[in-house]
């Protein structure tokens, strides 16, 4: 896939060091894809992995923690500035009616508001409950409200604590992995096991599949999260 300069439209500091960057780019990116992103020419030698926030078709939206040298530079970034971007890649949440729970922790919140907006667009008679975690200070809720029926936000405890999965039909979750694998198991004791669908955070070099760097162990054989996923159904992740 081409890689395509892009200008920057608004890169603001939400909170802490969490930034959300919009950019000029016609895509098609469906929800829990993600863009494989650089702002600079050679060093760090690799593009970053990040999730689709929200696109309108014409700009495209990303939610990033600064973490490393990467986000660092984004975080530098003004309006008026380019970045390169490629993608959509990776696959995405399935479309799903009924009553859902997306569960996100720290910046794997950042893919459930398209993900939330766009089922609630095709599906307005489903009921969306977002639940949030944050390790110190909540981020962006008054506009997950806007995209879902219900917000639930837990700052400095345990998200999957407030979930009872055996009220919902499907399950989605990004974040952490350990707090992905303890939704898994609480799912599962709840007889849920097959109604979560994850999406692995897994490090990234070429997001393309050809490089097997984010490979993760599934219960069908090794997987590719940039070109298998990044979402999977969670028992094929977490039940083996």
């Amino acid at each position: 896939m081409p890689r395509v300069c892009s200008k920057i439209f608004s890169n603001e500091q939400v909170s802490g060091d969490f930034y959300l960057m919009k950019a000029e780019c016609p895509n098609d990116a469906r929800m829990g894809q993600f863009y494989m992103i650089r702002a600079w020419e050679t060093y760090p030698v690799l593009s970053r992995p990040v999730s689709v926030f929200d696109t309108d078709g014409k700009t495209v939206s990303f939610l990033y923690k600064v973490v490393g040298k990467g986000t660092e530079i984004f975080a530098g970034l003004k309006a008026g500035g380019e970045i390169t971007l490629e993608g959509p890649l990776g696959n995405t949440f399935p479309d799903l009616s009924g009553k859902i729970a997306m569960v996100g922790g720290g910046v794997g919140i950042a893919p459930f508001y398209l993900t939330a907006r766009e089922l609630k667009a095709r599906h307005p008679e489903s009921r969306i409950d977002l639940y949030l975690g944050f390790s110190d200070q909540a981020l962006l809720v008054d506009d997950y409200r806007k995209a879902a029926d219900n917000v639930i936000v837990d700052v400095g405890g345990f998200i999957t604590d407030s979930i009872d999965p055996a009220l919902y039909e499907h399950i989605f979750t990004c974040g952490p992995e350990i707090m992905m694998r303890v939704l898994y198991e609480k799912c599962r004791r709840a007889g849920a096991g097959d109604r979560l669908y994850v999406s692995m955070e897994n490090r990234m070099a070429c997001g393309v599949g050809a490089c097997f760097v984010c490979s993760c162990k599934t219960s069908k054989g090794n997987k590719k999260v940039c070109k298998d996923g990044p979402v999977f159904p969670g028992k094929e992740v977490f039940g083996l």
